[in-house]
């Protein structure tokens, strides 16, 4: 079997780490454990850009695989498919200036931003999960 073939599970697995990374990092900021959320924000990015890096080897390889069910199902998947994409071209650019300015301890501007950056990148996660599981497993 082709290594190539194993990147969309790989890319559901990293999806689905940064989503249980972006909750421990909640929890723990709400926690008031600031070192504990910066280390699991940092990990949930280094995910992501490890997601995204499999993801575009995978697709400039491979390309795109078609959604062959139809009915209901078709289109529940597409309009989440389409969410998930329209959101997931904003993740890097809100992610990276979110974590910039935590790291740079600019902590009311991070705060403001990581408002909007954590339910968009938490939503983007999971529903790439959930894409894959349509697209390779119903």
């Amino acid at each position: 079997m082709d290594l190539l073939s194993y990147f969309p599970a790989l890319n559901a697995s990293l999806n689905g780490l940064a989503a249980i990374l972006l909750v421990r990092g909640y929890i723990q900021i709400k926690a008031g454990r600031q070192q504990q959320h910066k280390k699991s924000m940092q990990a949930a990015f280094a995910t992501s850009v490890l997601f995204l890096i499999c993801y575009l080897i995978y697709h400039a390889q491979i390309g795109s695989k078609p959604f062959e069910k139809t009915g209901t199902i078709r289109t529940v998947y597409f309009a989440i498919l389409l969410s998930h994409t329209i959101l997931a071209v904003s993740v890097p650019f809100l992610a990276v200036i979110t974590l910039r300015r935590g790291l740079r301890n600019d902590l009311r501007r991070h705060v403001n931003l990581a408002k909007w950056t954590f339910p968009i990148w938490l939503y983007v996660s999971v529903t790439g999960v959930v894409v894959y599981f349509m697209l390779y497993h119903l």
